[in-house]
């Protein structure tokens, strides 16, 4: 056999070699996602069976008939609780600590994000007068924050999602971190109440502690940044899950979650509510309401702007499609009051 029929056949036979070899590492990687995407399915199927809990009606009485993710515009209500072990309160009795109410438009793929100041003072069907709405979750749970922000923005809440602050802290840290922009120096409480988180200014990374307390800080500002904040750091959450390298931490979100949250969704709703983020994260618009301080009967309450409230709410329903869009308007605030009295015996301050 001459020497170069000898080479070719050497090279031919190395090219198959390598061929299969590659055809072998790309059916193990094909393989190994799927069974991952199915570990992860699997996963969050549990979470979701052990986290879900209704809130004993069927839909919003704002709705005519019930709704569901990307079929139709909805609205997503998230509810941060501040119940401790240390205060010895379960997430059913305590106050909320953080409000964010979430529409997202099916065909835009859009989201809006409204943040309610704790202080607010509004109308609390379960005690029949005003107070903050912090207080509406301890008087009636999470059907109580609910029945609150509908009568407030006067727009169906059509799921809701709530976590303590270990929830919290556990998905930052199973994302890695996230980045976000710290405005001041300031010794903060920690999940236990504990002052032991040190935030200093600037942009940066922050684990799941530090950005637990960027959220709650309020002493050096107002509820109104403070929402802000918790606004910036939903997008920054956000912004982590939906990049590609974070696939791999998908696990110990799902886990992260299952421990610390429930919410009204079913696992089939999680999975629609996938298709606004599958060409990566949506357009997210921040919406603040904004009032004025007062201490007229000796308790701090944010009393809310009427007109901004209006603002707020014609845009939420526009984008839910509930009214005509006659507004191009990308920010707004406000707030409102109605003819109820005052509260004369609140929960803690």
């Amino acid at each position: 056999m001459k020497r170069t029929d000898y080479r070719k056949k050497r090279q031919t036979a190395k090219r198959k070699t390598v061929l299969k070899v590659s055809m072998i590492l790309s059916l193990s990687i094909v393989l190994f996602v799927a069974a991952y995407g199915v570990f992860l399915m699997k996963k969050a199927e549990q979470a979701a069976d052990g986290a879900f809990e209704s809130v004993d009606r069927e839909k919003s009485d704002l709705r005519a008939e019930k709704v569901k993710p990307l079929t139709h515009d909805v609205s997503v209500l998230f509810i941060g609780v501040d119940g401790t072990e240390t205060r010895g309160e379960s997430m059913e009795k305590s106050r909320s600590d953080a409000l964010v109410l979430a529409t997202l438009n099916k065909d835009d793929k859009t989201v809006k994000l409204v943040s309610i100041p704790r202080d607010s003072l509004v109308y609390i069907d379960k005690v029949g007068y005003k107070d903050k709405i912090t207080h509406a979750h301890a008087f009636d749970g999470t059907r109580g924050s609910i029945d609150a922000v509908e009568e407030l923005l006067d727009i169906p809440v059509d799921y809701y999602v709530e976590m303590n602050f270990h929830a919290f802290i556990d998905v930052v840290d199973a994302l890695g971190g996230i980045e976000a922009e710290v405005p001041y120096e300031r010794l903060e409480k920690d999940e236990f109440d504990n002052y032991t988180i040190q935030l200093e200014p600037g942009f940066q990374k922050l684990d799941g502690q530090h950005a637990l307390a960027l959220a709650r800080t309020r002493k050096l500002d107002s509820d109104v940044e403070r929402g802000k904040r918790q606004q910036m750091i939903m997008e920054a959450i956000v912004d982590k899950a939906t990049n590609v390298t974070s696939i791999s931490k998908y696990a110990d979100v799902i886990d992260a979650l299952g421990k610390n949250m429930k919410t009204n969704m079913t696992f089939e709703d999680m999975k629609s509510f996938l298709g606004y983020v599958k060409d990566g994260k949506p357009k997210m618009d921040m919406l603040n309401l904004e009032g004025k301080d007062d201490m007229s009967t000796g308790i701090y309450y944010w009393i809310l702007d009427e007109q901004n409230l209006q603002d707020v709410q014609d845009i939420l329903k526009s984008h839910l499609g509930l009214k005509p869009d006659t507004s191009n308007m990308s920010d707004a605030s406000g707030a409102g009051t109605s003819n109820h009295e005052y509260a004369t015996d609140s929960p803690s301050q």
